[in-house]
C-alpha cells in the first residue's frame, strides 16, 4: 500500500503545483511537507508569591492603605486559639484580651512572658493588678542578668484545638498604641501540624533557612528562659511535637548573658554572631550593593564609629566562604526620623515616645557626626536633603515608625535600588545591648543585655533550583509582574517574590540642618494636633 501525496493548497485555480511535477517516484512522501518553524512556546506567566513581611493595619489611614496588612485581631480573633504566650517588652493585658474571639475569650490560656523584676517598677505592678483580674492568664518574668537590658522580643506562640501550632514574630508592643497608628511589621509561620510520630532531624535538614532549623534555633531560644526559672519548659515540651518543615526562614536572636565568639553553625548563635553565621549561606548578587537599616532607636553606640562599622557592619556584610571575585562592601544607610517627620506624624508628638536617640553628651554629640552623612528620611517628603525623586511610596510616610528592618539591595548600574538580596524584620534597634559587644579587650565572648528576635528571609527559600527573585512590593504585598527581570509582559524565569517596603524609594538624605528626633529636647512648634513637647 503506497502513501498518498501530501496535499498542496495551491495559489490559484489556474496554479500548476511544479514542485510535484519534479518530485522523483521513489521520494517518501513525508519529506515533500514543507518545513516551517517550530509553533512558538507560550510564555508562561511569572509565579508571584507575596511578602513573607507584612505591615501592620494603620487606623487614621484610608483602606487603600492598609491593602495586604494585618491587624491584631487577624492575629488573635480564631476561636480555635487553645492557647497563647505572649512574649514582649510593654504590655496592656485588658488591650490583648480584647482581641481574642468574645465566645472563648475566658477559656484561652494566656501567658505573658515580660522582663519586669524590680519590685518598684510600676510596669510590674500595673501588669500584676490586670492579669488578677483574669483567671486564664499566668505572668511570667524573664530572668534579667544585665542591669541596662530589656525583655525587647516580640512573639507570640499560638497553640490551637485543631492540633495546630503557629509562631509570629513582629515589632509592636502589646500597647493599642503600636497597633494604632504606628507603623509595624509582622512575620508568621502557616499553621504547623501535629507530628504523628516524633522525630529528630536528619542533620541534612539543618541548613540555614530551613523548617528543621528554625525549630531547632526557636527551642534553644525558649530554652534559653529556663536558665534560672523553667518560664518556657511547658511550651519547649509542646512544640517539639509540631512539624515546622513549611517554615522558610531564619531565626536571628539575642538571649542575655556571655557567649562564645563561635560561629559553629550546629549550634545556635546569638546577636551579631547569629546574623553573620547565617549571612555567610545567603547568596547575594555581584556588584555593588547597599544595606539600609531602618530602626526606632539609636542607643549610644560610642564617640568612635568603631562598634558600629567592626562589630555590626561587619556582621551583616560577611565574605562568602567561596569567594572567586572580589566582593564591594555594600554602602550602609540609616533610616530614622526628623522631628519634623514626627510632628507630621498621624499622633502628632505623641509618636515621638516610642522613637528614642539621645545627642546631650559630649560622646553622643561625637555619636551624631559619624551617622550624620549615612542618615534618611522615613517620610521621604521633606523640603531639606537631598532632591526628591519619589519613585516607590511605601505608604506610611505619616505613620511614625515602630518596626525594625534590615535590607539588603543590589544596586543596578544606573544607581538605583534593584532586586533584594535579603531582610531582616527583628525587635533590634541599632545598640549593643541587643546585638552584643566584647566582654573585655582580650575576650572570645559576646556580652548581650537584652532578649530580642527577628527572622530572616532571601529568595532562595521560596525555589529550591535558585530561580526565585525578591523585589520590593510598594502598597501591596504581591510585587508586579514586570519587576526586574520580567519583560514588560509579566513573563519571566523564576519565581518573583515580594518585600512590603515601608519606607518610600529613592531614599532622601538628611539636610545640612536637619537632625534627628531626641525625645528628650524640646519642640515648641505645634504638631498635627497644635500640642507642642516638653522631653522627658
Amino acid at each position: 500500500m503506497t502513501e498518498p501525496p501530501s496535499e498542496r493548497r495551491r495559489l490559484s485555480n489556474t496554479e500548476e503545483n511544479h514542485d510535484e511535477k519534479k518530485k522523483p517516484s521513489n521520494m517518501p512522501a513525508s519529506l515533500s511537507h514543507p518545513i516551517s518553524p517550530p509553533r512558538k512556546r507560550r510564555a508562561r506567566k511569572r509565579e508571584l508569591i507575596p511578602s513573607p513581611i507584612r505591615l501592620t493595619t494603620i487606623q487614621d489611614l484610608p483602606d487603600e492603605s492598609n491593602v495586604g496588612a494585618v491587624s491584631l485581631r487577624d492575629l488573635l480573633g480564631d476561636p480555635l486559639i487553645a492557647e497563647c504566650w505572649d512574649f514582649n517588652y510593654l504590655h496592656d493585658v485588658d488591650f490583648l484580651m480584647s482581641h481574642f474571639d468574645e465566645d472563648i475569650r475566658a477559656l484561652v490560656q494566656v501567658h505573658v512572658v515580660h522582663g519586669f523584676w524590680k519590685r518598684e517598677d510600676l510596669n510590674k505592678w500595673t501588669l500584676e493588678l490586670q492579669a488578677s483580674q483574669y483567671s486564664n492568664v499566668t505572668l511570667h518574668t524573664a530572668y534579667m542578668p544585665e542591669p541596662f537590658g530589656t525583655h525587647h522580643s516580640k512573639m507570640l506562640v499560638l497553640l490551637r484545638h485543631d492540633d495546630t501550632a503557629q509562631v509570629i514574630i513582629h515589632t509592636a508592643n502589646m500597647i493599642a498604641k503600636d497597633w494604632t497608628n504606628m507603623t509595624n511589621g509582622v512575620w508568621q509561620t502557616p499553621p504547623l501540624p501535629r507530628l504523628q510520630t516524633p522525630q529528630e532531624p536528619a542533620e541534612t535538614d539543618m541548613k540555614v533557612g530551613s523548617g528543621p532549623k528554625f525549630k531547632a534555633d526557636l527551642l534553644s531560644y525558649l530554652r534559653a528562659y529556663n536558665n534560672v526559672r523553667g518560664v518556657c519548659r511547658p511550651l519547649v515540651d509542646e512544640l517539639q511535637k509540631y512539624d515546622f518543615s513549611a517554615v522558610r526562614g531564619t531565626l536571628i536572636a539575642s538571649v542575655p548573658g556571655r557567649h562564645d565568639v563561635n560561629d559553629d553553625p550546629s549550634k545556635t548563635r546569638w546577636g551579631w554572631i547569629s546574623i553573620k553565621q547565617a549571612l555567610r549561606s545567603v547568596p547575594v548578587q555581584e556588584g555593588n550593593s547597599e544595606i539600609v537599616v531602618q530602626v526606632s532607636s539609636i542607643a549610644t553606640l560610642g564617640a568612635t564609629d568603631t562598634w558600629l562599622q567592626r562589630t555590626l557592619f561587619d556582621s551583616l556584610s560577611p565574605p562568602p566562604p567561596l569567594r572567586h571575585t572580589k566582593q564591594p562592601r555594600p554602602a550602609f544607610k540609616v533610616v530614622f526620623p526628623t522631628a519634623d517627620e514626627i510632628r507630621r506624624s498621624l499622633d502628632g508628638y505623641a509618636s515621638g515616645g516610642s522613637v528614642h536617640t539621645k545627642t546631650a553628651s559630649p560622646a553622643q554629640a561625637k555619636q551624631l557626626l559619624y551617622l550624620r552623612p549615612m542618615l534618611h528620611h522615613w517620610a521621604n517628603d521633606c523640603e531639606e536633603g537631598t532632591p526628591r525623586a519619589e519613585e516607590h511610596d511605601g505608604g506610611r510616610k505619616r505613620a511614625a515608625p515602630h518596626i525594625k528592618t534590615y535590607i539588603r539591595y543590589h544596586r543596578t548600574s544606573d544607581g538605583k535600588n534593584g532586586s533584594v538580596d535579603w531582610a531582616l524584620l527583628t525587635s533590634a534597634n541599632m545598640s549593643k545591648q541587643a546585638w552584643g559587644e566584647a566582654a573585655n579587650a582580650s575576650s572570645r565572648q559576646v556580652r548581650i543585655a537584652s532578649w530580642e528576635i527577628g527572622v530572616l528571609v532571601w529568595p532562595d527559600l521560596f525555589a529550591a533550583d535558585g530561580t526565585a527573585r525578591m523585589a520590593g512590593a510598594f502598597g501591596t504585598d504581591v510585587p508586579a509582574r514586570e519587576d526586574l527581570d520580567g519583560d514588560g509582559n509579566g513573563n519571566g524565569n523564576g519565581p518573583l517574590v515580594g518585600l512590603r517596603i515601608p519606607y518610600s524609594l529613592p531614599l532622601q538624605r538628611y539636610g545640612d540642618t536637619e537632625g534627628p528626633w531626641v525625645a528628650t529636647e524640646t519642640y515648641t512648634t505645634p504638631d498635627c494636633k497644635g500640642q507642642t513637647w516638653g522631653g522627658y
